[in-house]
């Protein structure tokens, strides 16, 4: 038996050019491992392609519930957008196919593991930093950072081994996909002054003609219902991205600063998500003590971060993730979306059993409770340090000019 090595097999061009280089240029027995989260495509025929390309074995595992469940619940109750936008859909799948890659490379003596990440993208960092932090003593390949060969290059590779692919020189788009949402790279793309054009959407292709409204439900803040009916994670992301999807809702064309050092034109689709954090949003605004809230925003971006630049299995991942689980007990309730064609998505309606919304505190009308007389004390207290540096330093001084 040679040395054997588990790669994340996609079927793309690059995955399925590595399987036959691998073997054919470092002497691997390679197997190729497909972990469906989402992609929305038929991953049956991959292991046959895989071994068509010259892998030993070849299979795929279902994680879409363990994806929605381990990885995008802990998101969501996060809120996490990189760079205030993104929600993480390439970022969040990744460690959960490394811990799959580690668990297939143990069942059948590896000696390594291999991805096809390019040098230029944040992939190559989250698949190593996840592999060293689970796995430190397997090696790391990744062929596409070896051998140098441009798209095109890589394309013809294909063609003279005779290897199966999915890819034409005519629609040259790089595509990862999953149960969060959608990303498209690379071809016309790469002119950030270029609108995308219409082929690349799948997910938010409009197809309503009038506003509707759908109702999230939630449970201690993870979505748990969809007008009322009880949903599985995975049933439930797809429906509300369908129904986002259909109006238009969800795309972003954002230019990110890439955790490389350079920046990226990027074009996702993330109606489901996107539907789902504004709706969890507005549902902790209702629900969380104002302290809370503000912390809890304060480290959102950096559970973003975290995420996005590979470091889902650090320390401060974790203790990050467990301040935001703490927060998620009483995130509980429902919240009424408005769809409307042309990519309109608005929150019209919340309400909670446990929120902290009292309406005879809150309103003006006959029914209010608020005490009014103990106002002016608290608003005197609170601004007795303002007042009395005013006096003595402040404005009474001129201490900020004429």
């Amino acid at each position: 038996m040679g040395k054997r090595l588990v790669l994340a097999y996609s079927g793309g061009l690059d995955t399925s050019v590595a399987v036959h280089w691998l073997k054919a240029e470092l002497g691997y027995e390679v197997i190729a491992v497909a972990v469906d989260v989402g992609q929305g495509d038929d991953l049956g025929p991959l292991p046959e392609r895989a071994l068509a390309t010259g892998a030993i074995d070849a299979f795929v595992i279902d994680a879409r519930e363990e994806f929605a469940r381990d990885i995008l619940v802990p998101s969501l109750a996060a809120n996490a957008r990189y760079e205030g936008r993104y929600p993480l859909v390439s970022a969040l799948s990744r460690p959960l196919i490394v811990k799959h890659l580690v668990e297939t490379a143990r069942r059948f003596g590896a000696v390594a593991v291999a991805h096809g990440c390019t040098g230029k993208g944040n992939d190559q960092v989250r698949f190593d930093v996840a592999t060293r932090a689970l796995a430190p003593d397997l090696d790391i390949v990744a062929p596409a950072r070896t051998w140098g060969m441009t798209r095109e290059e890589t394309i013809g590779y294909a063609e003279k081994h005779r290897l199966p692919i999915t890819i034409s020189r005519e629609r040259i788009y790089s595509i990862d996909e999953n149960l969060w949402g959608r990303s498209i790279e690379c071809g016309i793309l790469e002119d950030p002054w270029e609108a995308p054009p219409a082929d690349v959407f799948t997910r938010t292709v409009p197809s309503a003609t009038e506003a509707f409204e759908v109702v999230v439900g939630f449970e201690a803040g993870v979505p748990v219902s969809l007008d009322g009916e009880r949903l599985g994670l995975v049933d439930l992301i797809g429906r509300i991205d369908a129904a986002a999807g259909s109006v238009g809702f969800g795309r972003l064309d954002m230019v990110e600063g890439r955790r490389v050092g350079i920046k990226s034109r990027e074009v996702y689709e993330c109606p489901g998500a996107l539907a789902l954090i504004a709706a969890h949003i507005d549902l902790e605004g209702m629900c969380l003590e104002r302290d809370v809230a503000h912390e809890k925003a304060r480290l959102e971006p950096r559970f973003a971060e975290l995420a996005y630049d590979g470091h889902w299995y650090s320390p401060l991942r974790h203790a990050v993730s467990a301040f935001v689980s703490s927060t998620q007990r009483h995130v509980s309730g429902e919240v009424r979306l408005r769809l409307t064609p042309g990519g309109g998505l608005e929150v019209v309606g919340r309400r909670s059993p446990v929120g902290l919304y009292d309406h005879s505190l809150a309103t003006y009308d006959a029914a209010d409770t608020f005490r009014h007389g103990d106002a002016e004390g608290f608003v005197r207290l609170f601004g007795l340090g303002i007042e009395t540096w005013a006096a003595r330093q402040g404005m009474a001084g001129g201490a900020f000019g004429s």
